[in-house]
């Protein structure tokens, strides 16, 4: 701003000098001359003030940008980390305050609306679409790709791995149109599974259910798969809490060995099983991993067991400084691929031979879908997914 004030100032002092030089009749020809000059050179500065101008904007605008997309991404880390706790504090705290009749309000609707998650939620496509969603898409930036068309008269579960610390790739893939999943596959219904604990916390719940989030029980799939029609998706994180106590920078490794539960589901209900790998998921934290008997290790999976999530200790960047350490994911690309679906049978009794016959097919799957892409997204050709 302040160069476009001095390139004025030099139009009204080169007005000025040619207002003097038009006065002076006996030197007509150069009083012109004079008069020319200074006009060019003041559009001159004026075009040289506005190139400077929309460069310092174009900068600020870049900045401006960067900023919002860590605000972005920071604010759903905090939400997956303290909304539901700090919305139970307050809601408690309103009770005792003069705005009791708010919280008895809300608790009254809560108890009503409490099987609402096990049918699916309150799916709501204006927040699926809010623009703060593709900041955070484009912090990383995260990439879903599509190999394969799915049916329409069909219903399937997505195994998707890894789980990584938080399942980034998963919620903005699938809870969000950040990427375009509905464009991608058109008619599908993306259900991401979470963990059920979620759903009883206040806030928090409205927040998960708008975006397509449900919680990952056998009820709310088996409503999902059997009463709500044809074109429905499931998104199970397969190697839960167990899968995120490995996450960490250069490791590609999975949970599913031993995780056959969501195999005899979709036996059951005739659901096509996809495998999903999302490169990179891995990437975007840093974690301190504790060894097998050792202390932290064995508090770790005290959570696991009663309450349903493992504790990590774990660190990205800063707010302000990618130097510093702080709770902001580091801006790694993530990759979600799907693949192919495998057809499933279905069989409302699955015998336990049944059920590893596919399992070992989804295992197969998942390997050669790995193996396929992982040169396109920067790991060498020698790197193995190791599968336990």
């Amino acid at each position: 701003m302040k160069t476009l004030i001095a390139a004025y100032s030099g139009v009204l002092r080169g007005e000025r000098r040619s207002g003097a030089a038009r006065s002076q009749s006996a030197n007509g020809g150069s009083a012109l001359s004079r008069e020319g000059s200074g006009r060019w050179g003041a559009g001159s500065s004026i075009l040289s003030a506005l190139q400077d101008l929309f460069s310092i904007s174009w900068f600020n605008r870049s900045k401006v940008e960067k900023q919002l997309q860590v605000i972005s991404v920071l604010q759903w880390v905090l939400s997956f980390l303290v909304l539901g706790v700090a919305c139970s504090i307050i809601l408690m705290y309103t009770f005792c305050t003069d705005c009791w009749l708010i919280a008895v309000l809300y608790f009254t609707w809560l108890v009503f609306d409490w099987n609402t998650p096990k049918k699916g939620g309150r799916r709501s496509q204006w927040v699926r679409n809010w623009a703060v969603w593709r900041y955070f898409r484009d912090y990383f930036p995260i990439q879903l790709v599509k190999t394969h068309n799915l049916l329409t008269t069909r219903n399937y579960i997505f195994g998707y791995h890894p789980h990584g610390i938080m399942g980034l790739g998963a919620f903005c893939n699938f809870s969000t149109e950040a990427t375009e999943v509905s464009k991608k596959f058109p008619g599908i219904r993306p259900y991401l599974a979470t963990l059920a604990g979620n759903f009883r916390m206040p806030v928090l719940r409205e927040y998960l259910m708008s975006g397509g989030i449900c919680p990952v029980n056998r009820d709310t799939i088996d409503y999902l798969l059997s009463k709500n029609g044809n074109g429905n998706a499931i998104i199970i994180v397969v190697g839960g809490a167990a899968e995120s106590l490995s996450s960490m920078p250069g490791k590609n490794a999975v949970t599913l060995r031993n995780r056959k539960g969501f195999v005899k589901l979709a036996l059951r209900h005739g659901a096509d099983l996809v495998p999903v790998y999302s490169f990179g998921e891995n990437e975007v934290y840093k974690q301190v991993i504790f060894e097998e008997g050792s202390w932290g290790r064995w508090v770790q999976k005290k959570f696991q067991k009663y309450i349903g999530f493992a504790p990590c200790i774990f660190h990205g960047r800063g707010l302000f400084s990618s130097d510093t350490w702080g709770l902001v994911p580091y801006s790694k690309p993530i990759t979600t691929v799907v693949g192919e679906p495998i057809t499933i049978p279905k069989l409302e009794h699955p015998t336990q031979q049944d059920i590893d016959l596919y399992h070992a097919m989804y295992m197969e799957a998942l390997v050669k879908l790995f193996d396929k892409h992982k040169t396109k997204f920067g790991l060498p050709e020698t790197e193995v997914l190791e599968v336990n």
